[in-house]
C-alpha cells in the first residue's frame, strides 16, 4: 500500500497525493467532501479560492507568498 504524501508547494496550495483514496476531508460541521476517483489534489492555504478548502489556483493571481521551509523541532 502507497502512504498519503502531503508537498508544501512553494507560495501554492498543500498539494495531497492520496494513491489508495484513503483521505478524508471533513468540513466544520463534520460533512465530507465528495473525492471519490481523486488521487490527488490541492488544498487551498492562500485562503482566497472561490472553491475552498480546494485550491483554484487564485494564489498566483493575487501573489500569495508564504513562509515554505519545515521548522526543525528538537
Amino acid at each position: 500500500m502507497s502512504q498519503v504524501t502531503i508537498t508544501v508547494r512553494k507560495n501554492g496550495p498543500l498539494r495531497v497525493d492520496d494513491p489508495n483514496g484513503v483521505v478524508e476531508v471533513v468540513d466544520a460541521d463534520g460533512n465530507k467532501y465528495d473525492l471519490t476517483g481523486k488521487v490527488a489534489f490541492s488544498l487551498c492555504r492562500c485562503a482566497a479560492s472561490a472553491n475552498r478548502p480546494f485550491c483554484d489556483g487564485t494564489h498566483g493571481k493575487i501573489g500569495f507568498q508564504a513562509p515554505d521551509c519545515a521548522i526543525k523541532t528538537s
